[in-house]
């Protein structure tokens, strides 16, 4: 359980919108380390201080950011630096978000918090209610979320470029799981991991090389999320978006169970949702799969002997559209693919890190199409702005804005955790109803 005896500091307050913000890295190589590339290339930040636990990597941060004070424990790093910093971005293995995330905001300070946003959604759930209470500036990193890529197409649903959804299909290739027990015994814990300090909230294992750091952890049940957790993140993404889900009236999760330690994989999870403005009928099925289970044939077949993306969304419409679009607006799909302008499948599909081979594959893929052109170039690809164009630069963009007018943030830019719910659902074969 969380307990809240700090009342957290106003920064937005102390800080002018011309001042340069300091800011701490919870981790500092991996994801972390793109994190901070990003954050640190920002003309008006200042990155203070790094928590990195791993001994090699954290002697790469040393040489890697020469003027940043890098520290081996999280919470040393808040003891010394908390007073001085405004923001945070936590980007480690899931299982510590929320006990980093919450420290940093009972200091005030406000989180970028990499995805998943938490390990539980009962963690998720207290982080928001904190942070609203709190009126500290957070947002869940997503890469690709700010790409013009997917701004794009998810505008194309909202306007009704390819009719009404009538279903969805999310997929991923990866099998981040185990089927395989635990292997027994242990092995020696390298100098200079506190191995204890890694486990954190979680409950304590023994150390075994290469099972659970680095990387191996995303299979754990208690470190990590699956496939599900990891991917649905990005993949559920642009659907939520463009289909406007709020939560589902139901689900159902087939596929192996997780074993004792470990995440199961080759799930299919059926959600429905009630209807959407962007849907028809009065219920909408999004359908996950990863692993080898993948969509069923007839929805497979509508890819035109297309080859089915390693991962990714395809959504059925209620009718076929010629995209209304003026020459322009064309040459801004150039380095999408085809100028073929008809949807003339009910298939939409475009890969997470693939090119479309068609505009009409632009479905739904996309994010909150922020700051997005208007008039007749609406559907025209916005030239990327190296301040704006990532997602970790918006949310310092929103923060500088934060702490000159002290207003809410825009629509969308905190409320990405929304795919989190989705983290712990593979765990068995259940149906969860919401009341």
């Amino acid at each position: 359980s969380f307990a809240f005896p700090y009342l957290a500091k106003t920064s937005w307050a102390q800080t002018g919108p011309n001042q340069t913000l300091s800011h701490a890295s919870f981790g500092g190589a991996g994801m972390a380390g793109s994190d901070l590339a990003q954050i640190k290339s920002h003309p008006k930040v200042r990155v203070q201080a790094i928590a990195e636990i791993d001994p090699v990597r954290r002697g790469q941060c040393e040489q890697r950011f020469k003027d940043v004070k890098v520290y081996a424990d999280w919470r040393e790093m808040l003891d010394r630096e908390g007073k001085n910093l405004d923001c945070v971005n936590v980007s480690t293995p899931d299982h510590m978000h929320a006990a980093m995330g919450m420290s940093a905001m009972q200091m005030g300070l406000h989180l970028y918090g990499q995805k998943p946003l938490t390990h539980d959604v009962a963690e998720s759930r207290v982080l928001a209610e904190y942070a609203k209470a709190n009126r500290l500036v957070t947002q869940m990193g997503i890469q690709i979320h700010s790409s013009k890529q997917y701004r794009t197409a998810v505008q194309l649903v909202h306007d009704g470029v390819i009719g009404k959804i009538k279903e969805a299909h999310s997929f991923s290739g990866k099998r981040w799981g185990d089927s395989n027990p635990k292997p027994p015994g242990e092995d020696p814990i390298p100098e200079g991991l506190d191995w204890d300090a890694w486990i954190g909230p979680a409950p304590y294992t023994k150390y075994l090389k290469s099972y659970y750091h680095p990387g191996q952890w995303r299979k754990r049940l208690d470190y990590g999320t699956g496939t599900f957790g990891d991917m649905g993140c990005h993949i559920y993404d642009p659907t939520f978006k463009a289909l406007g889900l709020t939560y589902p009236i139901s689900l159902r999760s087939e596929g192996p169970k997780p074993n004792r330690d470990n995440w199961g994989f080759d799930a299919k999870i059926h959600y429905l949702f009630p209807s959407t403005p962007y849907s028809v009928g009065d219920t909408l099925p999004v359908t996950w799969y990863d692993g080898s289970a993948k969509p069923p044939q007839e929805v497979i077949s509508l890819l035109e002997g297309k080859k089915l993306p390693g991962q990714g969304n395809d959504a059925t419409s209620s009718r076929w559209n010629a995209l209304p679009l003026s020459p322009k607006e064309v040459r801004g799909f150039e380095n999408q693919g085809s100028r073929r302008l008809q949807s003339l499948a009910r298939v939409r599909r475009c890969g997470l890190g693939e090119r479309p081979h068609a505009l009409r594959q632009l479905r739904l893929f996309g994010t909150s199409f922020r700051n997005r052109p208007l008039g007749r170039d609406r559907y025209s690809l916005p030239t990327r702005n190296p301040n704006l164009g990532c997602s970790q630069a918006i949310f310092q963009r929103e923060l500088q804005s934060h702490c000159a007018s002290e207003q809410k943030l825009p629509k969308g830019l905190g409320s990405q955790g929304i795919g989190l719910r989705h983290s712990v659902t593979g765990r068995g074969n259940e149906v969860l109803a919401h009341p």
